[in-house]
């Protein structure tokens, strides 16, 4: 998962851009970066580590002009790397510069269709790095001295006949504009506004509406699948719908887990999405529970918050706060390796013993990756007095990889795959445990947009919607189980030219 961020302002933007990769720093950590653009030379900072790490004063500096997008990541094969860390560039034609969110499934035909028909080299292991040159490819193609939104959103129609997988992109032409542009699923969000003031308008294209509302911007409204926008230097607007049959498949995991809860993603509040998930998994307990001994209900911070209230509102439980949270550890389905996520879990959370003792506490988390998390979190509960733990899940059991840009493991390091629930509970060491179910989940996110019609629930499902066959899910898994990404630490990126022959 990654955050990316576009702006076109009157003023200098390098500042806006920090800001606002600081408002989607929760999504990525391991890396960052900005560039530039004064209409004439690009600028460019990135680094690995988070915003605050890798900017100082002397970088912002030298980030001049008015024009520029940025990018936090977090890598979804489990390397770290400088080398990988975005945006990327190229300079023909007409200089790109390129940040992007997802992850492209047909990376690996694409690479080689780059080398044999386009004569590109690509030089990291990074997709983006390719997705960034396809386009530049099919810009190439309009064979144009000047650049125009025409050729522009041609170029766009082209990456999307070539590509599949999820991506959601910012990209800016040194000279010419910033452009946005979404896969024809809508996997990955996308948005854009705009900010009046004395001085005229800017524009920015975003992950996530809180990166533009916390700066004052209006959110105007998502990018549509498969639709690009173009805003030129001079603050001129251009959309257009590039693909030709786009639908609605936003990953519904942007809902439960990923989304800060201030955003707006395809219309729907994600704050009320959560509250209407706590309310249903609250509901479904009454029901087949209805003489339930729970004494107090309690959020594993933070994402579960909103949900755990809401639970605890509807059956008119107590709700406390038993842990209390380390702000400077990072998310730990994110850590590379199983033993790093261990001792993570005691240093992100201490608990508050005083609200565990002695009773029957119902620990709701807004989902179970791995369950090394969950378990280690059960065990802290039980040493803290409680008299029995139950476990409560705002999504339903995850079964199966995610292959759109979220570092979720190879399936056989998943707790629920090939799994009963009751199974999971007995390796959780819960009393017992409640998921909600799928039905109920996209209830939730679609009662704010009834236009939602379907969603990409291939972690609870198996179901990709993409499409892919059995030897990506091989590849996958061998990049993504816990010791190849050990083995991965510290690796070099550099591309042996015979991976193309």
């Amino acid at each position: 998962m990654c955050g990316v961020i576009g702006i076109v302002g009157h003023e200098p933007v390098n500042q806006a851009l920090y800001d606002g990769l600081t408002v989607l720093q929760h999504r990525g950590q391991d890396a960052a970066g900005i560039v530039t653009s004064d209409g004439r030379k690009l600028y460019l900072r990135r680094g690995t580590g988070l915003v605050k790490e890798v900017f100082f004063e002397r970088h912002m500096r030298s980030l001049l002009g008015n024009v520029g997008i940025g990018h936090v990541r977090y890598p979804t094969a489990g390397s770290s790397s400088s080398a990988e860390a975005q945006p990327f560039y190229v300079n023909s034609p007409y200089g790109i510069s390129l940040a992007h969110n997802g992850n492209l499934t047909n990376a690996a035909k694409l690479r080689k269709e780059l080398y044999r028909q386009d004569r590109r080299q690509i030089n990291t292991n990074s997709d983006s790095e390719i997705l960034l040159n396809i386009f530049a490819q099919e810009l190439d193609r309009q064979d144009a001295m000047r650049v125009t939104p025409d050729d522009i959103f041609s170029a766009v129609r082209g990456v999307h006949k070539r590509v599949t997988g999820a991506y959601a992109v910012v990209a800016m032409l040194t000279r010419d504009g910033l452009l946005g542009f979404r896969d024809p699923n809508g996997i990955r969000p996308l948005v854009y506004g705009v900010r009046d003031d004395s001085k005229g308008k800017s524009f920015m294209i975003a992950s996530e509406s809180a990166a533009l509302t916390a700066q004052g911007y209006r959110l105007v409204r998502d990018i549509e699948p498969g639709e690009a926008i173009y805003i030129t230097f001079d603050g001129k607007v251009f959309t257009r719908q590039c693909s030709e049959n786009p639908t609605y498949n936003t990953c519904i995991f942007e809902y439960v887990y990923f989304a800060r809860p201030d955003s707006i993603i395809d219309n729907v509040f994600v704050h009320k999405a959560r509250m209407r998930m706590g309310h249903l998994m609250a509901e479904r307990i009454k029901e087949g529970w209805p003489d339930h001994d729970i004494d107090v209900v309690m959020p594993i911070p933070d994402t579960s918050r909103t949900s755990a209230l809401e639970l605890a509102y509807t059956l008119d439980v107590p709700y406390r706060e038993g842990f209390m949270k380390n702000r400077y550890i990072g998310r730990t389905f994110i850590m590379p390796g199983q033993k790093q996520r261990k001792k993570s879990v005691r240093q992100k959370l201490n608990p508050l013993d005083i609200e565990f003792k002695d009773k029957n506490v119902l620990l709701v988390d807004d989902s179970i990756v791995r369950g090394t998390t969950s378990e280690e979190i059960v065990q802290m509960a039980r040493d803290s007095g409680a008299r029995r733990v139950y476990f409560a899940s705002a999504s339903p059991p995850i079964r199966f990889p995610n292959i759109y840009g979220i570092d979720m493991p190879a399936a056989s390091e998943l707790i629920a795959h090939d799994r009963t629930e009751q199974e999971v509970a007995n390796e959780l060491g819960v009393d017992r445990l409640f998921y909600l179910e799928l039905n109920d989940l996209l209830s939730a996110v679609r009662q704010g947009n009834p236009r939602l019609e379907s969603f990409d629930c291939s972690v609870f499902t198996g179901e990709y919607t993409t499409g892919e066959d059995n030897g990506y899910f091989k590849e996958l898994e061998a990049l993504r189980n816990d010791k190849q990404k050990s083995d991965n630490e510290g690796e070099s990126v550099a591309i042996d030219i015979r991976d193309c022959d």
